[in-house]
């Protein structure tokens, strides 16, 4: 498959969600981890008799984050530069997610902390080889001006996996009969793995990347033309000034990804601490409290397409707006009521509506960077993204240990964020994409 487009111009759903099936493979892992890991290290002997314990969790929650910032805009880099007859993104999921994989099913059978921090480093290490490609393989197939429509299909397969990761737990006991907590989380995780190794197959027979092998001369051509760009650089390391953006696109460029870095502080610090959240304050089943993120992923799902919509009518910059301001909203709601029943709008209503956020803001950010760096743009989404998710565990669970593990104040930090997220997307001007009515009446003219 060389294209997710028809041939009347519009949108491929279904093979744009072949694609996302990549997406579900880092989706399926994630709620996994962050549902599951957080409690296992709270249950272990020797990280729960630490004085500041939650400082500690918050610390080992960050490293596919820290791994995130080093690795992914790396990889990306290298993935847009790979050439192979299966591809220049599909080579990084076939080493990759057989590898995590394997380290994912190990741990929660790991008691001793040593082993079990290696097994997670080398996770964490793996995943973030292999996640910028698989994000970068959507643009690749789709062209710019259907981006919108192409995220929220592929937000849609990713809430799909999502859903069976939250769902899991609640299987795993029905099937069984079996609700014992350690049984359930070992076989979680092994779902979680055949899941991810089944994406991959989708994605290596029903996607099919195009062979992009250069040739030998090819290959000579674009080796002497890296010399030539690396002596004119004399050294210097890539930098802003390097990407030939103009001052406007630059100032956008770095204000929505200080957005990205106050919004992933929220999102990320309510992901890793839910569970925990919900089992300790309102006494949820962890089998229970991974569920109810069921209803928001449904919602997000929900969500996707009416997001792509809105981004391509009213533009992306005021549906992200839009999207802050009612999870804002509904946030400080809650908060202000502590009222249970409030946690369920907020959660399906939530979950609508920060698909305004999470549909628009790649394809955004990917639109200043240009069609010719992809993964480069891709890999600086994600430096942002990830940047934060290293802060904001972190701080949170400072914040419990200070108040001594009074959860609620994870209530406190995202609104915040969200409000400072809001101000810097005010700053943003630039990465709307071209409407349909300019592209055709260019092709008019050129036809002429």
């Amino acid at each position: 498959m060389t294209s997710a487009v028809k041939s009347n111009n519009k949108l491929h759903y279904g093979k744009t969600a072949l694609i996302g099936f990549g997406f579900m493979a880092v989706q399926i892992a994630w709620i996994i981890y962050n549902a599951y890991v957080p409690l296992i290290l709270r249950d272990n002997s020797v990280i729960s008799n630490l004085a500041w314990s939650g400082t500690a969790v918050g610390i080992i929650m960050v490293i596919d984050n820290v791994f995130g910032v080093i690795f992914q805009p790396l990889f990306g880099k290298f993935s847009d530069r790979t050439r192979t007859r299966f591809g220049k993104r599909t080579p990084y999921m076939m080493v990759g997610i057989p590898l995590c994989a394997l380290f994912f099913i190990l741990i929660p059978r790991l008691q001793t902390v040593g082993v079990l921090m290696l097994d997670v480093i080398m996770f964490n290490f793996i995943m973030s080889t292999w996640r910028s490609p698989v994000v970068a393989l959507m643009p690749d197939l789709v062209p710019s001006e259907l981006r919108g429509e192409g995220n929220a299909v592929i937000n849609i397969m990713g809430g799909v996996g999502v859903v069976l990761g939250t769902v899991s737990g609640k299987l795993i006991e029905m099937i069984s009969g079996n609700s014992d907590e350690q049984f359930v989380r070992n076989n979680v995780f092994i779902f979680g793995a055949v899941v991810m190794v089944l994406c991959l197959l989708v994605i290596l027979f029903l996607v099919r990347e195009p062979d992009n092998r250069i040739s030998k001369l090819e290959s000579l051509q674009a080796k002497a033309e890296y010399e030539n760009a690396k002596q004119k650089k004399e050294g210097k390391k890539a930098s802003l000034k390097e990407l030939k953006l103009t001052s406007g696109e630059k100032k956008s460029l770095i204000f929505m990804l200080i957005a990205l870095f106050f919004n992933s502080n929220a999102t990320d610090s309510i992901n890793t601490y839910f569970t925990t959240f919900a089992t300790s304050e309102l006494g949820f089943k962890e089998s229970d409290a991974s569920l109810i993120i069921t209803l928001f992923a449904a919602a997000t799902v929900i969500g996707a397409i009416p997001a792509g919509k809105c981004g391509q009518k009213w533009g992306r910059k005021k549906t992200i707006i839009l999207g802050w301001a009612v999870i804002l909203s509904l946030f400080l709601a809650f908060f202000a009521t502590k009222w249970v029943p409030m946690l369920y709008v907020a959660i399906i209503v939530g979950g609508f509506f920060i698909s305004f956020v999470t549909i628009n803001t790649l394809p955004l950010v990917l639109e200043i960077g240009g069609v010719e760096r992809v993964g480069t743009f891709t890999g600086y989404y994600y430096t942002a993204t990830f940047s934060a998710s290293i802060v904001g565990p972190v701080v949170v669970g400072a914040m419990f240990d200070l108040t001594n593990n009074n959860y609620w104040s994870l209530f406190v930090f995202c609104p915040i964020c969200f409000v400072l997220a809001l101000l810097c997307m005010l700053q943003v001007k630039h990465g709307e994409a071209i409407p349909q009515e300019i592209i055709d009446k260019v092709r008019e003219e050129n036809e002429d």
